[in-house]
């Protein structure tokens, strides 16, 4: 290879972040095809850092949701491998590398955008409470919630709102609350996708259903009302941010609609192929978020 070409040709440790990224790519574009399109939405300034939190977060959430049992693993040892990824994630964020190609990526977005301890802390406590809480009340469920779910949605607007900036500064206290409201809103709908599931093959309960005051049609207005409060501040996000939340928003009222609609259904809920197209596309074209309730 020629002096002239090698120049051309990224080095080092542009080539390191690089390959992290594209590794952290890889994770998502295989564990969830809506994620990933919902990512071709964002603009080129946040979708690599978009891209990288989420890799983490799907690598936490195989420690304790059964890949690390198949291979073999007790809940004591998952625990500690999670941990480690744990405190290799603050380490990296410190010192800004990582042998693990995914801690790395998402090492150097943390230090880009602003992303701290105080939001990585309580997501790691969260996918901990999996190895060890089998159900939870209103007051547990709401805390696990915030660390498994909100705090990842924080983590995505530090990117949209620092992405490429000199200096990250905190989000709008309404963005804050905006962030909070769809990642709470995403995760109770997972939660009543995966009910039987959850209880089958993981034996956990996540919304306490039948032991207390709440019922389904509590948490699917609950959905609703979190749905509607974070669709009246997407349009006050960046513009290279808007359509792909839109998407993401517009996809999980499409759930939301549907797990009303199908009060007992015999399988996992999901949304068509053909419906997501048309969710995406109405959100490319600036549509504003769409009504679950509609």
């Amino acid at each position: 290879m020629s002096g002239r070409t090698r120049d051309r040709v990224a080095t080092g440790l542009d080539l390191y972040d690089r390959t992290a990224r594209d590794a952290a790519a890889t994770v998502i574009a295989a564990y969830s095809t809506s994620f990933a399109l919902a990512c071709r939405l964002l603009g080129p300034r946040p979708r690599p850092h978009v891209r990288v939190i989420y890799a983490l977060v799907r690598v936490a959430d195989e420690i304790v949701d059964g890949p690390a049992t198949a291979a073999g693993l007790s809940d004591e040892e998952a625990g500690r491998v999670l941990d480690d990824l744990e405190t290799e994630t603050l380490a990296a964020i410190h010192r800004g590398f990582s042998s693990n190609l995914v801690v790395h990526a998402f090492a150097r977005t943390a230090r880009e955008c602003g992303i701290g301890e105080d939001l990585i802390r309580p997501f790691f406590a969260s996918m901990r409470t999996d190895l060890s809480t089998r159900s939870h009340d209103d007051a547990s469920h709401d805390e696990y919630v915030y660390g498994s779910a909100e705090v990842v949605g924080l983590m995505c607007l530090q990117a949209f709102v620092n992405a490429g900036a000199q200096h990250p500064q905190p989000a709008a206290p309404h963005l804050v609350d905006g962030a909070r409201r769809l990642g709470a809103a995403f995760q109770d709908v997972n939660f009543l996708r995966d009910l039987d599931h959850d209880a089958a093959a993981l034996g956990r309960d996540y919304l306490g259903l039948g032991a207390g005051a709440a019922t389904r049609a509590d948490v699917l207005d609950r959905i609703d009302g979190d749905l509607a409060a974070a669709a009246a501040v997407i349009p006050r996000l960046p513009a290279d941010c808007r359509r792909a939340v839109t998407a993401a928003h517009d996809l999980f009222a499409e759930l939301a609609a549907r797990l009303r609609r199908t009060p007992e259904p015999s399988e996992r809920i999901r949304v068509p192929d053909l419906v997501k197209a048309r969710l995406a596309a109405r959100a490319w074209l600036g549509f504003a978020p769409r009504d679950s309730r509609a």
